[in-house]
């Protein structure tokens, strides 16, 4: 008995389908085979695909660290001697307000600027207190700003849409600063002044940081002074000569129990006045005499 033949007649839509997975299968085999042969491809790839995860994570999704940053303007490090912003340039930083990363994200927000004149230069001490975007670096309390590692002293970087600088770091807080301020009395005296500064000085100028008065005089008197000079052959000579005191207030902030003015120049009887420039006079080798 013959049996009969059965041949089965694959619609044509079903044998291009079986045809594509055919090939499909065969692609995939050949890519696999191919990197197999080209691992370090695989590497390459695989490393690029991390470093992107990594930077969407950090740029989208994980939250920021904000600190809070003082800064004193000037270029290179704390112990360089250069030379300080002029006043062009400290109007400049006043307008300053952020500086933003690729994402549009605020990297640093400026909260404050308070500038002091140096002697009769022209010239400024200028500090800011900024809001900084960083990184944390371990569990140290170590940051990084713009991939540098940052600490008190470190210098820094910042570039703002109208004005780029550079400063070294003073204080570091995870807080907003509170800086306490206080107002004092004090009494400078100069010996041997030049005629004409008597008259310059005068009752009520003053000297602000924005709408703050820091330094302002009250009163100021006029007298005389005896200086002793010892000769070579042990004569002691006394000299008359003028001196004028000077009574002010002046607003101080208060670290470790000691009064600084500008942030940096200690106020104490024997200290040498700085950064103390009213609209009429810069007061110049005036020494403090008495704090109230």
């Amino acid at each position: 008995m013959k049996q009969k033949r059965v041949t089965r007649n694959l619609k044509p839509e079903t044998f291009k389908s079986h045809k594509k997975i055919q090939a499909a299968s065969f692609k995939f085999k050949d890519i696999i085979s191919f990197l197999k042969q080209n691992y370090f491809l695989l590497i390459f790839f695989g490393c690029i695909a991390f470093v992107g995860v990594v930077a969407f994570y950090k740029l989208f999704i994980a939250k920021p660290t904000y600190i809070y940053a003082k800064v004193k303007v000037g270029q290179g490090m704390w112990w360089a001697s250069t030379q300080k912003p002029s006043l062009w340039f400290v109007k400049a930083i006043q307008d300053a307000k952020e500086q933003k990363d690729l994402t549009g994200k605020p990297l640093v927000t400026m909260l404050d600027v308070s500038y002091y004149p140096y002697y009769s230069s022209g010239q400024y001490d200028v500090y800011i207190t900024a809001k900084l975007k960083v990184s944390s670096v371990g569990k140290k309390g170590t940051y990084n700003f713009n991939r540098e590692t940052i600490g008190v002293s470190s210098p820094i970087d910042l570039e703002f849409p109208n004005v780029q600088f550079s400063g070294t770091i003073i204080a570091l807080s995870e807080k907003p600063f509170k800086d306490i301020y206080e107002e004092k009395i004090i009494y400078l005296t100069k010996r041997v002044p030049f005629p004409w500064e008597y008259e310059q000085i005068i009752p009520g100028d003053m000297q602000k940081i924005g709408n703050t008065p820091v330094f302002t005089i009250l009163d100021k008197y006029y007298g005389d002074a005896v200086d002793s000079t010892v000769l070579q052959q042990g004569s002691l000579v006394s000299t008359s000569t003028n001196s004028y005191t000077v009574q002010a207030r002046i607003r101080v902030k208060k670290i470790n129990n000691q009064y600084m003015f500008g942030e940096e120049y200690p106020i104490a009887p024997g200290k040498l006045l700085q950064s103390a420039t009213t609209n009429n006079f810069t007061f110049t080798d005036y020494y403090i005499t008495k704090v109230e």
